[in-house]
């Protein structure tokens, strides 16, 4: 019996196959930069906006402990078990067939579905410099550019992701510096105090549901975390690069968003209308461009413009190659048409990258021509697949070690092993599930309720439970018995 998976490379159809070519330095900008976006650019000042200060920060905190938990937790398979179906494949195996093919589609179609997002907002970030342009100018250029980084080799991808990553990393450990000086009085001449953390005597604006509408928040944020353990199927060395790249996220979830969280309620109070208003349409008011203004930075908001257009093609990088792994897995496994397992000489799974390519520019283009509303619904049906996803790896992780000891394995011959079980698994299901049925609390005490704004938010919970319960009617599935999970390759 194996008890991992060979290192060189994963079985596609026929000779061909996926190659290993991500190394260290990649997975571990893959596993940090996957959660640097436009969150945490732009969506941050709408969080302090919403809950002050010490309430954004309880709330990126209690969510940064969640996805360390459910990162560690995806660490123990993908180290022990490293292929690119990850989730999916480790629900199908130690839970339930169904809900891995659930699992495996609605993380296709969340992700899918974010490329034509992602060309969108790129398009409106180039019209900081080029206000006249054309929309599907941009959308054309973008798209070939995440095309040519994902044809040629897992390499492509793992080189733009690492540079997309080191500028974000960059810009944000300048921030902080610039921020924390600040603070100090180093350019301002006096130093900030608490007065602005602390405004109104309180740092908790809103209270308790203050806060809780800003875990919400900050849980989209943290979405692509999980990236890591599609990646780990492509990795040269996963027994040594996965714990190393997850070792490291929960300084950098320290780091980047909770440091820079208490930087920005330091010197930016809540009352500040600009807060509530920046988005990639308006980076000129991004909390990041306030700060290096406030510095005395002229050129701030290009700067910034340029970091989220960064932070936007990393995004989109990223889903083309998620979306096409995982399309693969599905059909390597027969739960999606044979004809997407095929893998080309380069190791590279041709025609689910070709399909995303297609679907990417076609949502695109019905994004843009007529009222949107399809559009619209598309990317509604995909809010809730992050956290469904998150839910699938604290199932699977509990049962992967249940089942482990059940069948008399021993804990200590694990490469990696999660700390804490089983509360972080159980932490993370609970936490995820609360933000699940959270989602648009607010809709429901509305008078009279705001039935098609609750139906938008929640269509994604639905049409996961139908794909669930579909396969599970068709194919006769049952729950996998402890000592029946397979560990096998």
């Amino acid at each position: 019996m194996l008890d991992r998976v060979d290192n060189k490379n994963e079985s596609g159809s026929g000779n061909k196959q996926l190659k290993r070519g991500l190394r260290s330095r990649h997975l571990s900008m893959i596993a940090i930069g996957g959660a640097i976006g436009t969150g945490l650019f732009v969506s941050s000042g709408s969080t302090i906006s919403t809950a002050g200060a010490g309430g954004a920060l309880a709330a990126y905190i209690i969510v940064g402990i969640m996805v360390y938990f459910l990162m560690t937790s995806l660490g123990e398979m993908a180290t022990f078990m490293p292929v690119s179906g990850s989730f999916e494949t480790y629900a199908s195996r130690f839970v339930d067939p169904a809900l891995g093919f659930a699992l495996g589609w609605n993380y296709w179609y969340t992700w899918a579905i974010t490329i034509p997002a992602e060309l969108a907002a790129a398009s409106l970030v180039m019209k900081y410099w080029f206000p006249n342009s054309p929309s599907i100018l941009w959308c054309a250029i973008f798209l070939v550019l995440f095309f040519l980084l994902n044809v040629f080799s897992v390499k492509g991808y793992g080189e733009g992701e690492f540079w997309f990553s080191s500028i974000k990393v960059s810009v944000i450990i300048l921030f902080l510096v610039v921020g924390i000086a600040m603070i100090l009085g180093i350019f301002t001449g006096h130093s900030s105090g608490f007065h602005t953390f602390n405004l109104g005597g309180t740092p908790f604006h809103g209270g308790l549901m203050a806060i809780f509408s800003t875990v919400l928040v900050a849980g989209f944020s943290f979405q692509g975390t999980e990236l890591v353990g599609l990646a780990a199927g492509e990795s040269d060395n996963p027994a040594k690069n996965v714990p190393k790249a997850i070792r490291q996220v929960f300084w950098r979830i320290l780091l980047f968003y909770v440091l820079a969280i208490f930087v920005i309620g330091m010197l930016i109070p809540y009352t500040d209308p600009n807060l509530l208003k920046s988005d990639v349409q308006n980076v000129a008011i991004s909390p990041f461009t306030l700060v290096f203004q406030r510095a005395g930075f002229a050129l701030a908001a290009a700067v910034m413009n340029a970091v989220i257009l960064t932070a936007v093609l990393s995004a989109g990088n990223s889903a083309m190659y998620a979306s096409t792994r995982m399309l693969w897995a599905l059909a390597k496994e027969g739960k999606a048409p044979r004809l997407f397992s095929k893998v080309n000489s380069r190791g590279v799974p041709i025609n689910s990258l070709l399909i995303n390519v297609f679907i990417g520019l076609i949502a695109f283009l019905s994004s843009m021509f007529g009222n949107g509303s399809i559009y619209t619904w598309m990317i509604n049906a995909s809010g809730l697949s992050g956290f469904l996803a998150w839910l699938g790896i604290a199932v699977s992780h509990y049962r992967f070690r249940k089942a482990y000891v059940a069948q008399g394995r021993d804990l200590n011959q694990l490469v990696y092993k999660a700390k804490w079980f089983p509360f972080g698994p159980i932490f993370a299901f609970i936490l995820c599930a609360v933000v699940i049925v959270g989602q648009d609390y607010s809709g429901f005490m509305d008078k009279p309720i705001n039935w098609t704004g609750v139906i938008a938010t929640y269509i994604g919970l639905p049409l996961f439970i139908l794909l669930w319960l579909g396969y599970k009617f068709f194919k006769k599935t049952n729950v996998v018995k402890l000592d029946q999970c397979h560990f096998d390759k």
